[in-house]
């Protein structure tokens, strides 16, 4: 029997079958851009529709020049761009999947001169201001979703997917947030769901009715002026009377201020509020938004809370998720840690995007891990992700590997990692890794301290040199007394005072305030209320307050926290693009005082001095915590010249110490192993 009955049960919409309820939801990977990548996109959604997906939808594709997200984006519009297309739907079709092409226009968030909107509002997140669209321009756009989708179908897409949620331009026409207009476009929500709605019909239209229309409406804005419940209601009764066959959950905006897919954020923290929509309509509902393991998204449907269950991160993560959810090998999934470094970050800053924890993530054609005719043997050093990425890859190759690691256990810094509030995710990569190492049949010596030596005594072909770092110690007056800590003797549990002043406002220094913020008492991971009440979102899944906001109600900071950097730009600046912003506020909350251009004079017993904007001043602390980076451990690889029977690699932190990079040591230990 199947842990999962209801995950795996098939969908029957009429005219077609879905073979189970799991949705791969649409992510833009950069590979949708330009033609000649479509041989690349077509083996990622190949690899995923093998590995047991129902359902995949694209990344977004533009129905016409003005909804381009980037300049000379992914388009369907012509049909020389149904032809590339074909290799992505032939991909899927071959493995049993079903799949469909999201149509998305960017309106004021796209970074191109191009944008239009509901109304000339600039958005925060794009630099140029948009056009308000005429009548005649909303009539062509229009148009231009029904070619769009009907140019799909040729292609051999299963359907199409409208966005309409996180933002983008029919949520502007949706929300009073952006949407100003006095005209039959604008006003009551009967008129602003209009353009919407004659989208949908102008699609049905074009394309009949055995063909998948899934509309993404955003369930919950979480902007100032956005829609209640009862209007995204009235809206989704529309959208099914129009003709759509599927309802996907769309959850607050880009620029909202309140986290919705970050680590931090609970699981399956919004499936109520679907399962409120769900109610009052009567085609299939899918639920999104932090759902990443087997057990969670069974119990969403298993409780009547959607018909299916969306994805998508954690497909980068792990093309096989559903194959090993059939199959019961839940412990062999290597989970989505939502940490946006590889995948989201990526894609905002115009790269292509992958996944920290699976390298191969879009690199399908390019990081292949073929079985080696020459079996070699390999000694890894280190057992935090960059040692285990390189032994686990090495040894499904072939190779005999010996994996040697200092500790008690393997992790490295994610076992750090892992005990911040927020990142408890983190336990899970340690856990699929261990998984790995015991099924590629990895020799693992825990405890073992090995030298040159030894390494050369036993006669390894390879040697990977993956020790990682140690952190940079303070040059300082008073830099060696007690209450000087590095982060990893904090993370690691030592006893810290009431007031504390970190020194380093990178990722490090922010992950160790708010793990100095939290009350040892209170429970981790954070309760869904806690979280809710914290970020000022309404708790009533049939919320009346406008965007599903409230007042936040913060709590009383556990420690006073000074939180310092040399540099003279923002604090935070440098942290991830669509995650930083909510650790700022994280510590913001907490009380934290951030302080910039910071010179550090010495300790005493009274505390930190320091001189800011030419003024010495003393902060009254009792610990002084040091994030201030890291030191690359490397004693091991030989030096120039050296002889050496083996031949020694380095990867990793051990290679170059950074901000305790794991998306670049993982890909490290893979692109390594990938070539030996």
């Amino acid at each position: 029997m199947n842990a999962f009955p209801h995950l795996l049960q098939p969908l029957d919409l009429g005219f077609t079958q879905l073979r189970n309820r799991v949705v791969m939801g649409s992510m833009h990977t950069g590979l949708e851009d330009r033609f000649y990548q479509y041989p690349k996109l077509a083996a990622y959604f190949g690899e995923r529709a093998k590995g047991g997906v129902g359902l995949i939808i694209t990344g977004g594709i533009s129905p016409n020049r003005q909804g381009w997200l980037l300049p000379f984006g992914g388009s369907m519009n012509s049909p020389t761009d149904a032809l590339n297309h074909r290799l992505v739907t032939h991909a899927v079709h071959k493995h049993g999947g079903k799949i469909l092409m999201q149509i998305l226009h960017s309106g004021r968030y796209g970074y191109q001169p191009f944008v239009v909107s509901s109304s000339p509002i600039k958005s925060p997140i794009s630099m140029f201001k948009p056009r308000e669209m005429s009548d005649s321009n909303i009539l062509s756009t229009i148009h231009d979703y029904a070619y769009c989708a009907k140019l799909a179908k040729l292609a051999g897409y299963d359907g199409v997917e409208i966005m309409g949620s996180e933002g983008y331009l029919i949520n502007q026409f949706l929300s009073r947030h952006v949407n100003q207009r006095t005209d039959q476009w604008g006003g009551d929500i009967e008129n602003r769901m209009r353009f919407p709605i004659e989208i949908v019909k102008a699609i049905r239209e074009k394309v009949g009715e055995k063909f998948i229309i899934c509309f993404r409406l955003s369930l919950i804005d979480f902007v100032q002026d956005g829609n209640t419940m009862d209007e995204v209601v009235q809206v989704a009764q529309a959208l099914e009377k129009a003709g759509i066959t599927l309802l996907n959950s769309g959850i607050g905006w880009h620029e909202a201020r309140v986290p919705t897919i970050v680590t931090s954020v609970p699981r399956a923290a919004f499936v109520d509020v679907t399962a409120n929509v769900r109610k009052h309509v009567g085609i299939p509902v899918i639920a999104s938004n932090r759902i990443n393991m087997p057990d969670v998204a069974e119990e969403i449907l298993a409780s009547g809370k959607a018909d299916m269950v969306q994805m998508a991160r954690p497909f980068l993560a792990d093309p096989d998720w559903v194959n090993k959810a059939a199959t019961n090998r839940v412990d062999e999934i290597n989970t989505c840690i939502a940490c946006n470094q590889a995948c989201l970050d990526h894609s905002f800053s115009n790269k292509r995007a992958s996944c920290l924890v699976n390298p191969q993530a879009c690199y399908e054609t390019e990081l292949v891990y073929i079985k080696t005719k020459r079996p070699r043997r390999i000694a890894v050093v280190g057992g935090g992700v960059a040692g285990m990425s390189a032994a686990t890859v090495a040894a499904s190759r072939g190779h005999a590997v010996t994996l040697f690691e200092a500790q008690a256990d393997v992790g490295g810094q994610f076992n750090l990692a892992k005990v911040v509030p927020g990142k408890e995710e983190f336990h899970e990569t340690i856990r699929y890794f261990k998984k790995r190492l015991s099924k590629t049949g990895v020799e693992l010596r825990l405890n073992t301290q090995v030298n040159r030596e030894q390494l050369e005594r036993e006669g390894y072909d390879d040697v990977i040199i993956a020790t990682g770092v140690i952190p940079r110690p303070l040059k300082l007056d008073g830099s060696d007394m007690p209450q000087v800590l590095s982060y990893a003797d904090v993370l690691r549990g030592a006893p810290v005072g009431m007031r504390v002043a970190v020194i380093g406002a990178g990722g490090i220094g922010f992950d160790v305030s708010e793990f100095l913020l939290r009350n040892p008492e209170t429970p981790q991971p954070q309760p869904l209320a806690d979280w809710q009440q914290e970020w000022g979102v309404d708790s009533d899944a049939n919320y009346a307050t406008e965007g599903g906001l409230v007042r936040p109600q913060l709590h009383t900071p556990y420690r006073q926290i000074y939180l310092l950097q040399r540099k003279t730009t923002s604090v935070g600046a440098g942290l991830g693009k669509t995650s930083g912003w909510v650790h700022r506020a994280a510590v913001k909350k907490g009380g934290v005082r951030m302080m910039r251009g910071v010179s550090y004079d010495r300790i005493t017993t009274e505390g930190l001095w320091v001189t800011v904007d030419g003024q010495q001043q003393l902060l009254r602390v009792d610990t002084v915590v040091v994030c201030a980076g890291q030191e690359s451990v490397r004693g091991l690889y030989p030096e120039e010249g050296v002889v050496t029977g083996a031949k020694y690699h380095i990867i990793g932190g051990a290679k170059l110490a950074a901000e305790l990079d794991a998306k670049r040591a993982i890909r490290d230990g893979a692109e390594l192993a990938a070539i030996l």
